[in-house]
């Protein structure tokens, strides 16, 4: 007789299909820790995210109200920076440190956070502008999260020039994140082909570039 084929019981196919969102979710939830920890000190540094110079005329009267360091991440060139912080806000030079080692949201903190848990920092005011806060915020609090650094966001209005992202590129940097904390690189290009069907099928999309 022939033998007959034993097929996967539904509910094993089924419990198949959750296996993934619920290890992305437990991750998120670990790596995002910086969210529910303990309430931090008070700000103890201004960091900016480059792309307008809006942005960093914000922190510069903040650092000067506040008395707080900042960290600018790709922002304007040496020569803007340095008249606006040092000559139009009285800041010394020593409490302005501008980084340009970024080259998009989610390496504005990476390239700096181990930097900042070496000196100590615990919390920091987050600038950027109102339209980019809610991706540079997820991105913000899994990466600095893990490092037990947390994140108070100052959103700055962009007015008739915003343009609000859709929650494909705010998902998709989160993600790209959680995997940079799990590795230690960015895998945009692996995800974009392992994961990319999966998360269109999400309502969510990792994008190449």
């Amino acid at each position: 007789m022939p033998q007959q084929q034993t097929r996967r019981p539904p509910a094993r196919r089924g419990l198949g299909r959750l296996v993934l969102p619920l290890v992305l979710g437990s991750g998120l939830l670990w790596l995002s820790r910086g969210w529910w920890w303990p309430t931090p000190p008070q700000p103890q540094m201004i960091l900016v995210l480059g792309g307008d110079a809006e942005r960093e005329q914000v922190a510069a009267r903040l650092a000067r109200r506040d008395g707080l360091p900042v960290v600018v991440s790709g922002g304007t060139n040496p020569e803007y920076a340095h008249w606006l912080f040092e000559q139009r806000e009285g800041l010394p030079r020593d409490r302005v440190k501008l980084d340009y080692r970024a080259r998009d949201t989610l390496s504005n903190f990476t390239s700096l956070v181990d930097d900042l848990r070496r000196s100590r920092i615990r919390h920091a005011l987050l600038v950027t502008s109102s339209d980019h806060m809610d991706r540079a915020l997820l991105v913000g609090r899994i990466v600095a999260g893990s490092r037990g650094i947390q994140l108070t966001p100052v959103a700055v209005p962009c007015g008739h020039h915003c343009r609000p992202e859709g929650r494909s590129k705010v998902w998709g940097d989160g993600l790209r994140a959680a995997l940079w904390v799990v590795s230690g690189h960015d895998i945009r290009g692996w995800a974009a082909d392992h994961l990319s069907p999966w998360l269109e099928r999400a309502g969510a999309r990792l994008e190449r570039r």
